[in-house]
């Protein structure tokens, strides 16, 4: 047990008998009632992010989650498959495992999976990701208004927003947390 003052921004907690990750977390001092620690709570399994306020003397259980990386292999209905690549064992995570990360999943890329008591209970991909723009608007000349964005689809089926100078058949860097574009290759 650790006291909710001690928390960290990315640690993992388990709250009401769910895992979550703190995404944020601010200590706010209300007079006459003392200190309070709000946080932005994401739970691992649903990808739910929820407000919620403590107290300073509240204790959490710290959770430990064990990852490993494995390969993507390909999806089947609502099922994604991923291998070992340490013994070749394939599993299966469903779509309400993977929480949104399924727009930038490419056959043969790595993710993290995440283990918690043996069981998998999500998915981590990498930070960046290169992905192939298959689809997207040619760029106007002159239309060079700074910062102009177009929407353009990717391999994988996401649509990003891109500037007006990617063309289809570039491959431009994502960054996965934001999905959001950040440099052509």
């Amino acid at each position: 047990m650790i006291s909710i003052s001690d928390i960290k921004k990315g640690m993992i907690i388990e709250y009401k008998n769910e895992i979550y990750t703190i995404v944020n977390y601010q200590h706010v001092k209300v007079a006459m009632r003392g200190a309070l620690i709000r946080t932005n709570l994401k739970n691992i399994k649903t990808g739910m992010v929820i407000e919620k306020t403590f107290k300073p003397v509240d204790k959490m259980e710290q959770v430990i989650i064990d990852k490993k990386t494995m390969q993507y292999l390909y999806k089947d209905g609502d099922n994604y498959y991923f291998m070992n690549k340490e013994n070749y064992e394939q599993t299966s995570l469903s779509k309400e495992q993977l929480s949104g990360l399924t727009d930038f999943l490419k056959e043969g890329n790595d993710v993290d999976i995440m283990f918690y008591k043996e069981k998998m209970i999500g998915a981590e991909l990498p930070n960046f990701i290169n992905l192939k723009v298959t689809k997207t608007m040619p760029g106007v000349k002159g239309n060079t208004v700074s910062g102009a964005l177009k929407p353009a689809t990717l391999e994988t089926g996401a649509i990003i927003q891109v500037p007006l100078f990617v063309k289809e058949g570039d491959v431009v860097k994502i960054d996965t947390r934001e999905n959001k574009y950040l440099e052509r290759e």
